[in-house]
């Protein structure tokens, strides 16, 4: 009967460890993926205009997205969500290129700032990444952006 009740404890007190650990991992934050997750940049876009740019940064594993909003570029006319096609090119750890493309864009009325993405990548795990330029398809019409300083407060680290 001793052997029993030692049994039982020690499943008990199993148990109440394993609800603790399991209660630990539940309310523990999330570790952020990506580092920083928004940075500023400026960019030329030639008779287009120039401006800053802020771009939104996530990951899930292998898959990132890029989110740009930039004053470089206004609408000239109302621009229906969907239809911006943009490929942002980042330079990759220092030396190689990499590209995020999308066509998601939300509606953009006539005078306002451009808004696309997210645009999508892939990334590996110590990818650095900082935009080097930005190309917006609109109706036809091509911008091509190139970055006029760095990425502020650095490039993406995933």
């Amino acid at each position: 009967m001793h052997r029993r009740s030692t049994r039982r404890a020690a499943l008990t007190t199993l148990a109440a460890a394993a609800a603790l650990t399991t209660g630990a991992l539940v309310t523990a934050p999330s570790a952020v993926a990506v580092e920083p997750t928004t940075a500023t940049i400026d960019f030329d876009c030639g008779s287009y205009g120039s401006g800053s740019a802020t771009l939104t940064a996530t990951q899930e594993g292998t898959a990132a997205t890029i989110t740009v909003s930039t004053s470089a570029i206004t609408a000239p006319i109302d621009i229906g969500a969907g239809s911006v096609n943009s490929t942002l090119t980042l330079t990759k750890n220092g030396s190689g290129t990499t590209t995020f493309t999308g066509s998601s864009n939300p509606a953009i009325p006539s005078g306002s700032p451009v808004s696309t993405g997210p645009l999508a990548g892939t990334v590996a795990a110590g990818d650095s990444l900082e935009a080097a330029s930005l190309e917006v398809v609109v109706l036809g019409v091509t911008a091509t952006c190139n970055a006029t300083s760095a990425q502020a407060p650095g490039p993406f680290v995933f």
